[in-house]
């Protein structure tokens, strides 16, 4: 039996869909043209979350997804009709959408959702009250703690993020990437340099001398043994030694 379309109303063509059965040949053309026939439906959801930071295409992409999963669920029999099912299961993909995909730092469900009520509370709050309500506003309209919404507030820092290239200075020269710091390597030798005290401080008069001559004052070995009144030959000496005993003092402190 071929199944004539041409005519049928959007109604129609869900009652004809679910009146044949899964292996009918007809059965995917007809589906496709009741997804089409509700498409204006999906449309005009998407346009009441245009707006929000996301392009309307995607949101119609989605809200066309849950087109797609009312109409492939739906259940005449059950004598609802067709629209009071499908408004809710496409809010839903486009409510999921939003809490899935548009966060650019990952962060619990619960927050995502509280921040979601929030949005919606604020709004209600201030029609109602006629001003920007508080946070004790929002928290006894939804019923949970102060702390509870100052930390969906604080959750909903990470819908957005910014980009290094934001300039921070009024004649824009300077950008916030140009404000983080690099890789500081000095971090490394800090427990060695805590350390490097003491050691330091076991050495007789004339190591300690000798040492910061050679790595502080940067002199050569003959230039120390002129300062100190030593041969080139026993500063060599002495050198060696007072580097032995600090490695040692450092392999015991570290």
């Amino acid at each position: 039996m071929t199944v004539s379309v041409a005519e049928r109303t959007a109604a129609d063509l869900l009652a004809g869909l679910a009146a044949l059965p899964d292996d009918h040949h007809d059965r995917p053309r007809l589906r496709d043209r009741a997804i089409e026939a509700w498409l204006p439906l999906a449309r005009h959801l998407a346009q009441r979350y245009s707006g929000r930071g996301e392009p309307t295409d995607d949101l119609v992409q989605t809200a066309t997804v849950g087109l797609i999963k009312a109409v492939d669920k739906f259940d005449p029999s059950r004598g609802v009709d067709f629209a009071g099912y499908a408004i809710p299961t496409i809010i839903g993909e486009i409510k999921r959408h939003f809490r899935d995909r548009t966060w650019s730092v990952r962060v619990p469900r619960r927050l995502q959702e509280l921040r979601l009520a929030i949005t919606e509370a604020n709004s209600t709050l201030t029609h109602s009250l006629g001003r920007s309500p508080t946070v004790a506003d929002v928290a006894t309209h939804l019923g949970v703690s102060e702390e509870d919404v100052l930390e969906g507030l604080e959750g909903a820092r990470a819908y957005n993020a910014t980009s290094l290239s934001t300039p921070v200075t009024a004649d824009g020269t300077t950008e916030l990437g140009d404000t983080l710091g690099g890789e500081d390597n000095e971090f490394e030798l800090a427990e060695t340099r805590v350390a490097l005290g003491p050691a330091l401080a076991r050495l007789d008069e004339r190591e300690q001398r000798i040492l910061t001559l050679r790595f502080y004052g940067n002199l050569t070995q003959s230039q120390i043994a002129d300062q100190v009144g030593i041969s080139q030959m026993h500063v060599s000496r002495l050198l060696t030694r007072a580097l032995a005993k600090l490695r040692s003092e450092l392999r015991d402190a570290l």
